[in-house]
């Protein structure tokens, strides 16, 4: 089994929901960055989704794209990412640690199809990859660096997606489903709408277990999102914007953040 398999069936068995947390590499140091993933898991995190800053992250609003300047302007590059993310998994290996990154990035490590991001991504014990503006129809030589790499390819999923891509997307996508909770980009809002149809189908044609993201901000959207019938949700703007606004100690803010998510989690009666 994967970590995601083995972290999903445990949290079935509890009867809890799956709390993913998502941080720009980086930001706003390299130092900083791996006391931030050290503190999420503290906190309580069930998963990572990590973004390696990039210059034009199209599916990242401006709180997740300022932390990207920040984090390139202080000189962050994948390799810096890469060495992170592997000494994090000496530290914690049964954590999920997924990419969430874009097209350029992963070609740019090479023209072979896209088999050197993947297996860099693999030999630093990242479990998953997300290709945020690669739609499925153009997906397949990402999906076939992924599978040789050992790497699962996390696919998109929204509710204005067809059906015929939504059975693509349950049958070729690993690890997860991410589930967007509304139109646009990331950011936190205070009201997200969660489609259950779209949970439905999913589970239907057998997909990966819908993880829900996009606005997610509050225990109250967890909880939604969960009744809803999602696996589980990942917060990432509320997290980074966080990361901001305590710079004299981040990581003792993003673990009081990940702890009230986290418990929002857990059935009614052990919250």
């Amino acid at each position: 089994m994967s970590r995601y398999e083995r972290m999903f069936e445990r949290l079935r068995a509890r009867g809890e929901g799956a709390f993913g947390a998502f941080v720009m590499l980086g930001d706003p140091d390299l130092g900083t960055s791996a006391s931030i993933l050290d503190a999420l898991v503290g906190g309580g995190a069930d998963m990572l989704e990590v973004g390696i800053p990039f210059s034009d992250p199209v599916a990242d609003g401006p709180v997740i794209q300022a932390a990207a300047v920040r984090a390139l302007a202080g000189g962050v590059r994948p390799a810096h990412c890469f060495a992170l993310l592997a000494d994090f998994r000496e530290r914690h290996p049964e954590m999920p640690v997924g990419i969430l990154t874009y097209a350029n990035l992963v070609i740019a490590q090479g023209h072979d199809n896209s088999h050197r991001f993947y297996r860099l991504a693999a030999e630093a014990g990242v479990d998953s990859v997300l290709v945020a503006d690669v739609p499925l129809f153009e997906a397949a030589p990402f999906l076939a660096s992924a599978r040789a790499a050992g790497v699962a390819p996390v696919l998109i999923a929204a509710p204005n997606t067809p059906p015929e891509t939504l059975a693509g997307i349950a049958s070729e996508g690993a690890g997860y489903t991410y589930c967007v909770a509304r139109a646009g980009v990331t950011g936190a809002d205070e009201e997200v709408r969660f489609d259950a149809p779209l949970l439905k189908a999913l589970a239907a044609l057998g997909a990966p277990p819908p993880v829900l993201g996009f606005g997610i901000s509050k225990p109250r959207h967890v909880r939604l999102a969960l009744a809803a019938g999602a696996a589980g949700i990942i917060s990432g703007s509320a997290i980074v914007r966080l990361i901001a606004d305590n710079p004299s100690d981040p990581a003792a803010a993003v673990r009081a953040f990940a702890a009230e998510m986290k418990a929002a989690t857990l059935p009614a009666g052990a919250q």
